[in-house]
């Protein structure tokens, strides 16, 4: 496709149909867990694996990958994302009124200055022996490490109300959040590309680990992309 026309997406699973619009497709019941928010991961692929390609996620997508990840935004109450992706994606400010960007490090390395922390809408989520710029307000988890358990059962101590994450990444944030069983969804893009070289997978590190997920839906695009939704597969008495 050319220029920024979103191509035509269509539903494969389930009761096959098209078109279909982002906003439907996406919109769903997204219930708190006990103690903290419901995390979604919203990441894009490589049809060989990679999470990347030139450095950035941004390269893997196309029209209607922006679009699910701008409406998955717009449906959360926070977005979660790591300092190394913050700066090589740009993070500035969030379009939705009153949204914040919460920003793991474990150094406590970010630019103070940047239009994301500026805005007062970027906050911090370090341990406590990162020194982070006394202009940005922080989350403080962990001692030497932040501790992403405490980190998101804690996040109602910064964002009032909040019942929806939006995790993005990079991938060693999404690893560590998947070997702490913390995602609760999964929306994945996959691009019908190969781009070889060692980028890492959508998630990476953490220890070994086994969750079940249940696809809740199979979409595709004039352009070969493939879009998934899967859910956490927890049984009844999981909390």
């Amino acid at each position: 496709m050319l220029g920024d026309m979103t191509p035509t997406l269509r539903r494969l699973f389930p009761d096959p149909t098209g078109p279909v619009d982002v906003v439907g497709a996406y919109r769903a019941d997204r219930p708190a867990r006990p103690n903290r928010p419901w995390i979604t991961l919203t990441m894009v692929s490589s049809l060989d694996g990679s999470a990347a390609v030139g450095n950035t996620s941004g390269g893997l997508g196309n029209p209607t990958d922006r679009e699910v990840l701008v409406t998955l935004r717009s449906m959360a109450d926070v977005i979660l994302v790591g300092a190394g992706t913050a700066r090589a994606e740009g993070y500035g400010p969030p379009s939705k009124p009153d949204q914040r960007v919460g920003v793991f490090t474990n150094s406590g390395r970010i630019d103070a200055d940047s239009s994301l922390f500026s805005s007062g809408r970027g906050f911090v989520i370090a341990p406590e022996r990162a020194e982070v710029p006394g202009s940005v307000e922080v989350l403080r988890s962990g001692t030497e490490r932040v501790d992403v358990a405490h980190a998101v059962s804690a996040l109602a101590e910064v964002v009032d109300g909040v019942g929806h994450a939006q995790l993005e990444g990079g991938p060693t944030l999404a690893g560590t959040f998947a070997a702490a069983d913390l995602i609760d969804e999964l929306a994945i893009t996959w691009s019908p590309r190969m781009v070889g070289g060692i980028g890492p997978r959508i998630a990476t590190g953490g220890f070994a680990h086994d969750h079940r997920f249940t696809i809740a839906h199979l979409l595709h695009d004039d352009d070969g992309f493939v879009f998934t939704r899967w859910v956490r597969h927890r049984a009844a008495t999981e909390h």
